[in-house]
């Protein structure tokens, strides 16, 4: 399984979207179409 690729662009609004907007991660995941995955630092 390959990973997607995202522009510095599109991944700079949607740390926006989250940081200074305050909407949820999962909300902005829907939105993008993109699905939110745990990194291996999440513990």
């Amino acid at each position: 399984m390959s990973k997607a690729k995202f522009s510095d662009g599109f991944k700079r609004d949607a740390v926006q979207q989250i940081t200074v907007r305050g909407y949820p991660v999962v909300n902005i995941s829907k939105r993008l179409g993109v699905i939110p995955t745990r990194s291996d630092n999440d513990s």
